[in-house]
C-alpha cells in the first residue's frame, strides 16, 4: 500500500510539474508579446491598431471566409490566431490603400501570417471553392 501511494504521488507531482510548464510557457510568450518595442507599442497593440483601423472594411462575407480559414487551428487557440492573421489583413489592407477587404487581400494576408505548413490547407480551401491559387504563388515561395 505504501509503495503504490507513493508512486501516485511521484506520478501526480510529474503531471502537475508539466501542466504548470505548460502553461508558463504560453503565459511567459503572451508577456513577451505584451513588451513595448523601439517603437513604444508591443507585437498585440500593433495588432489591435491595424484591427481597428479597418474594422469599418470587412463585410459579413469576408468575415465568414476568414472564418473557414482558420477552422483547422483548435478551437482553444483560434481567436489568438484569428486576431493575429486579421491583423496582418488589414495591413495588407492599409499598405494598398483599399477601400475594402476583399477576398484577394484577405488570402495574401493569410499567406503572410501563416507558417507555411498552414499552405496546404489553404491551397485546399482555395480549391474547393474553385479560387486560382497562381497569383499567390509567388507568395507561396517565400
Amino acid at each position: 500500500m505504501n509503495s503504490t501511494f507513493a508512486l501516485l504521488i511521484l506520478g501526480w507531482t510529474v503531471i502537475m510539474v508539466i501542466l504548470l510548464a505548460i502553461g508558463g510557457f504560453f503565459m511567459f510568450r503572451k508577456f513577451l508579446k505584451r513588451l513595448p518595442k523601439e517603437d513604444g507599442k508591443s507585437i498585440i497593440d500593433w495588432e489591435e491598431h491595424y484591427i481597428d483601423q479597418t474594422l469599418h472594411m470587412w463585410g459579413d462575407e469576408q468575415k465568414q471566409f476568414l472564418e473557414e480559414l482558420v477552422m483547422p487551428v483548435p478551437e482553444l487557440f483560434r481567436d489568438v490566431a484569428k486576431q493575429k492573421i486579421a491583423a496582418r489583413i488589414a495591413e495588407v489592407a492599409l499598405q494598398k490603400k483599399a477601400n475594402a477587404i476583399t477576398q484577394e487581400i484577405i488570402i495574401e494576408g493569410y499567406i503572410l501570417a501563416t507558417p507555411k505548413r498552414d499552405h496546404k490547407f489553404l491551397k485546399k480551401t482555395l480549391h474547393e471553392k474553385n479560387i486560382d491559387v497562381q497569383p499567390y504563388q509567388p507568395l507561396f515561395d517565400q
